[in-house]
């Protein structure tokens, strides 16, 4: 890293087809997101957060414009070199856990450790699982999990590999209020803990104002906004 802010876009646009027109999500868009920060997106849907996610880890890439993650410039990636990069350096948490049903709790934070060729590490995952709460549920597999649960684990998946920058799009999305809020001062105590990026996208203007910082995308711009004037 260059000491600068972990993720920097600078004047990023994307627009996609749709019914033999072009419909623009995203407009010379730039910000720049500092290390050990927890940054809120909020849009209505179809607004584009997830398309912006989707930049930010190289799954997609813009029309125009520069994507740099930890000094690192994504836009001139090959696409293999952008899923290594996605592999090492980015966690996903998604709304609906996305955790592999034939593979245990263990086995699932154990599986982006053996991507990276980690296998060894297993101490790390069984630390992970024990801050989570569910170290006694190692062996479980995740339909014997409630909602909640599945999430903790697909918290810890997320850091098992240590990443730069944890993506979460609407990772409460699907909880109950109480168990939501659980999920979040958990995310929240163990990015924050190590100094990592949190970039999530929400709905909920209660989550948004306890962030450092909120963005709103309207209409193909990125706008920073107060979090204390967020109201939804």
């Amino acid at each position: 890293m260059d000491g600068g802010p972990l993720v920097r876009l600078d004047r990023v646009s994307k627009s996609f087809e749709e019914a033999g027109r072009r419909r623009v999500v995203l407009h010379e868009a730039s910000a720049a997101f500092g290390q050990g920060e927890l940054i809120a997106l909020l849009g209505r849907s179809g607004s584009g957060k997830s398309t912006l996610l989707n930049l930010i880890s190289g799954i997609d890439t813009p029309d125009s414009g520069e994507i740099s993650v930890g000094g690192r410039a994504l836009t001139g990636l090959s696409e293999r070199e952008r899923t290594l990069f996605r592999r090492t350096s980015v966690g996903f948490i998604f709304q609906f856990y996305n955790l592999v049903p034939t593979l245990t709790v263990f086995e699932n934070l154990l599986l982006p450790l053996e991507l990276n060729g980690r296998a060894a590490e297993r101490a790390r995952a069984e630390a992970l699982l024990d801050q989570v709460g569910l170290a006694d549920r190692a062996g479980a597999y995740p339909d014997r999990l409630s909602g909640g649960e599945q999430q903790r684990v697909a918290v810890a998946r997320a850091l098992v590999h240590d990443p730069l920058l944890v993506l979460a799009d609407e990772p409460t999305g699907n909880l109950d209020a109480e168990t939501g809020a659980g999920v979040l001062r958990l995310l929240d105590t163990l990015t924050r803990r190590a100094g990592k990026t949190l970039l999530m996208v929400t709905h909920s203007a209660e989550i948004a104002s306890a962030a450092d910082r909120v963005f709103r995308i309207a209409e193909g711009h990125l706008v920073e906004v107060m979090p204390d004037t967020v109201t939804g």
